[in-house]
């Protein structure tokens, strides 16, 4: 029997010129919707979120929503006819539904460039400003600063290199706020930029970091760097002064690492520690509300983020901007297909022809990567309704108010000076966009989400906003507002004063959601590789190495009969057993650490042999572009799958990614992976934050209680997997003791990953000693499983040092031999890694961070290597950096990866 509903009861119109209206729940095929004195009955199960005729439609109309067209029809669609493309198909194709799909698309993505008609262009005039004004309880900085919502204590990472740094200051100072109530955090800002000689992104880099300096809910800031990566404090500073950032109006310093890890730790908190009974004496005062300048974002977005939650934010801006204030709208390619929304009334036409410039130059630096600005919305984005970007574009574009006029369009980052209504470039990468409108001067962020994103900035307030009722519901733990009391039946102009007043308690101190969940990240625009399309036929039709171990010289090599003791693990033997949880996207990662946290205080699986719980937190699995640098993802992921120190995997998807646990099992599926043995577990659709972390521990578990007792073997140099690096000049010494430990470890069995961007490749030393030939090429992809066996030349397509041992420690290897003849470097989060020095200026700066000091006769520098490597694998020591935490993990993203 078919259900037959009104269509209210089911289903919502944007506007009334639509020819399409959005289902607000799964229906059946054959279900009978009355609309307009009509009977429509579904020719298809459509699913929640997405869209079916109203009206009929003849091939080459416009498909329309919001009166904006979306698509063009590719045949006769009939009133309750599913409307599906053929990316949603592809999307929904590794979702394993139970129910049928059309067998084909209906509509096309086709949607006219929009044209500026300056001849007729009319300046809109600004909305009439209320003459009383509000107030909250904000910190107040100098005039050229504003007012703070939060007053805190930034320890901010100048470039990649120092990442662990500011984390592991930030945990030692935590203890500490206690004592200073008008502090109101302690906060490390960590993120991937910089690591290289000459960034492409470098203006954007430094306008961000200065800007991070200067927003006013900062109350001190420490920059921390090395002196010598690819962007300095020196160069910070100089562009900070040279642009009028009011650098000398906060509290801040500038500290290059000279020392040791533990030495530099221990004067950071020195310089902290006297910092904050000056930062605690701050306190909140009644201010206007005109000092509030509002960022307004989306992620996990559904049909449903244009019908309430982000309309909702219009209303907000719209009240706060008439107050005095200022709001700040992203994501530049998140407005493609809005352009006649967006530029219906602007300030003037300099202001239009600056928001289609840099809408242009978008999409002009996707295309020298191969990719397509319009190919934005996420497997997330696809199931839950919005079909291209034109769609997504035209429901994001509603956090402007119709009312509202464009009053600005500046780049990425670049300070808002004054009130009204700005656009700022950004890719759609949530949080790669944040961190643009926090350099910008926003001092709160309203993030709407129909999926249910959990993430949070460090210095920032988040209020989340959920798009429907029944979301909010499931997620009500991690979400701030219910935009769904809208479809409900509230009306908007209620919904929006009480948002406003969460609004002004949220600035004021009230703890937002995510606050109190406790944690955050932080990504700024990641560097993009290409300049301009001249080597990109080149890259794209690159060859595949063949997987094949590349022959070398054995003559000479002498084994000796050094033993280690491994552990038996089902079909193969390593030296240590972990339990990892992998975060499939980056906003799953910061609540996979949380969980890994809490796993290892509760010693799980230990009596069991597993020594630890491990969490690679990360920035990509959403946001990127597709082609190459997805499939370069999907290999490493698959890598670690499959590493043979990981006893027990979980995959934890934040729910509305690209590259989500269905799309993981897909890979898995092409690369004969088992997904039976892993587990899966998601944030959004198992509950939140609470409710996945008490699934994921319940796996590990069941999976402990079946393990088999740890049985140990001893094998010799054809047991080990090694991974050598280096950083710094080596000298011919150093390249022969390496091609002599290199062969030895070959000639008995083992196996040796070399990145193609080592300076050891290109020593003659070490060259002449090993290879066969003069011209040697890669034998893995970035992040391939080595499945054979002898020695392996990695595909290394940046020199950034974490993301090259990201993708080495993928290819299975279980120790890295990293010389560091110019500083220390971050180790892995799991696999070991020796800093070994030959320098003498090395050994007496950092010699409390290096595991092996190599001096005296060379001839014995490889039986000391093997015995530390020996002293580590049985755990009778641990490398000391790791001890110390200077840790971290980032995946490549190639030569054409692009933020979407």
């Amino acid at each position: 029997m078919n259900l037959s509903y009104k269509f209210d009861e089911v289903a919502r119109l944007p506007l009334p010129e639509d020819n399409v209206a959005v289902a607000t729940r799964q229906l059946d095929a054959g279900t009978v919707i009355h609309y307009q004195g009509q009977e429509l009955t579904l020719d298809y199960t459509v699913m929640e979120g997405h869209r079916f005729a109203v009206k009929p439609i003849a091939p080459g109309d416009d498909m329309l929503s919001w009166a904006l067209p979306f698509g063009v029809a590719q045949k006769e669609i009939q009133p309750g006819n599913y409307v599906i493309n053929d990316g949603v198909l592809e999307a929904l194709s590794v979702r394993g539904l139970d129910f049928a799909l059309p067998p084909e698309p209906n509509f096309s993505d086709d949607v006219p460039e929009f044209v500026l008609d300056e001849e007729s262009f009319q300046p809109a005039p600004a909305l009439p400003t209320y003459k009383e004004t509000r107030t909250f309880m904000g910190y107040r900085r100098s005039k050229a600063r504003g007012v703070g919502t939060r007053n805190m204590v930034v320890l901010l990472g100048t470039t990649s290199r120092t990442g662990s740094y500011v984390k592991q200051l930030a945990s030692r100072l935590q203890n500490e706020l206690p004592n200073y109530p008008q502090i109101d955090g302690i906060v490390p800002v960590a993120h991937t930029e910089g690591d290289i000689k000459q960034p492409n992104n470098l203006p954007l880099l430094l306008r961000t970091l200065s800007g991070f300096m200067v927003n006013p809910n900062v109350g001190a800031v420490l920059l921390v760097d090395y002196g010598n990566e690819g962007v300095t404090n020196k160069m910070v500073e100089e562009y900070a002064r040279s642009h009028d950032y009011p650098v000398d109006d906060v509290l801040h310093r500038f500290l290059s690492i000279q020392d040791g890890f533990e030495e530099s730790l221990a004067k950071g908190e020195e310089i902290v520690r006297q910092w904050l009974p000056a930062v605690n004496a701050i306190e909140r005062t009644p201010e206007s509300i005109s000092h509030l300048k509002i960022a307004l974002q989306c992620g996990g977005s559904d049909s449903f983020s244009g019908i309430s939650a982000n309309p909702l934010l219009g209303w907000i801006s719209k009240e706060l901007i008439q107050y005095g204030g200022a709001a700040n709208l992203a994501e530049t390619d998140e407005l493609i297909g809005a352009e006649p929304y967006v530029l219906q009334k602007v300030r003037d036409v300099e202001t239009a022809r600056k928001f289609l410039t840099l809408v242009d130059e978008f999409k002009t630096r996707t295309a020298w990567h191969g990719a397509n600005a319009e190919g934005n919305p996420s497997g997330g984005n696809k199931f839950r309704g919005l079909y291209n970007i034109y769609l997504k574009s035209i429901g994001a574009a509603r956090k402007k108010d119709p009312d509202m006029r464009l009053d600005y369009a500046i780049d990425y980052g670049a300070p808002m000076h004054d009130s009204g209504f700005h656009f700022m470039d950004s890719p759609g990468n949530d949080l790669e966009s944040i961190a643009g409108q926090v350099a910008s001067g926003c001092n709160l962020i309203f993030f709407t989400t129909g999926n249910g994103s959990v993430t949070n900035f460090p210095f920032v307030p988040t209020l989340k906003v959920v798009t429907t009722s029944r979301r909010f519901e499931l997620l009500s733990k991690d979400m701030d507002i219910n935009a769904g009391l809208y479809q409900d039946g509230m009306p908007m102009d209620e919904l929006g004063k009480q948002t406003f007043e969460l609004m002004l308690k949220t600035a004021s101190g009230q703890r937002s959601v995510g606050e109190r969940a406790g944690h955050a990240q932080v990504q700024i625009w990641r560097n993009w590789q290409q300049t301009d399309a001249s080597k990109l036929k080149e890259l794209l039709t690159k060859p595949e190495p063949t997987g094949e171990p590349i022959a070398i010289r054995t003559d000479g090599a002498v084994i000796p009969s050094v033993t280690f003791s491994f552990t038996r693990q089902n079909d193969h033997l390593a030296s240590d057993a972990i339990g990892l949880i992998l975060p499939t996207s980056l906003c799953s990662g910061q609540v996979a650490n949380m969980i890994a946290k809490r796993l290892n205080e509760k010693e799980l699986g230990q009596e069991k042999g597993l020594s630890r719980f491990v969490a690679l937190a990360h920035t990509e699995g959403c946001g990127n572009s597709a082609g190459q640098p997805e499939q370069m993802y999907a290999r490493t992921m698959m890598g670690y799958l499959r590493h043979p120190l990981v006893k027990h995997c979980l995959l934890l998807e934040h729910g509305c990614e690209k590259t989500h646990n269905d799309f993981m099992r897909n890979q898995m599926k092409e690369n004969g992976i088992d997904p039976s043995r892993l587990g899966f577990a998601s944030i959004q659709l198992d509950g939140g934050i609470k409710k996945v972390t008490e699934k994921v521990e319940a796996w590990f578990t069941g999976q402990l209680a079946v393990t088999s007792p740890r049985k140990e073997e001893v094998v010799g140099l054809e047991g080990l997997r090694v991974g050598i690096i280096t950083d710094g000049s080596i000298t011919d010494v150093d390249g022969e003791q390496l091609a002599a430990l290199t062969k030895m470890i070959v000639s008995a069995g083992g196996l040796v990953v070399l990145p193609d961007n080592s300076q050891l490749l290109e020593t003659e030393a070490y060259h002449k000693q090993v290879f066969t030939s003069a011209d040697i090429e890669p034998s893995l992809s970035y992040g391939e499983h080595a499945r054979k066996n002898g020695f392996h030349i990695m595909e290394a397509p940046t020199t950034h040092w974490v993301e090259t041992i990201t993708g080495l420690a993928a290819t299975g290897v279980e120790l890295f031999i990293a010389l560091t003849n110019e500083q220390p470097m971050q180790t892995h989060p799991f696999v070991p890694m020796l800093q070994i020095s030959s320098n003498l200026t090395m050994q007496q700066r950092f010699a409390n961070d290096l595991d092996l000091v190599l001096s005296g006769d060379p001839s014995i520098w490889t039986e000391q290597i093997l015995e530390r490597c020996k002293q580590t694998i049985e755990h009778d020591y641990t490398p000391r950096l790791f001890k110390q935490g200077n840790i971290d993990f980032q995946f490549t993203r190639g030569l054409l990866g692009i933020s979407l």
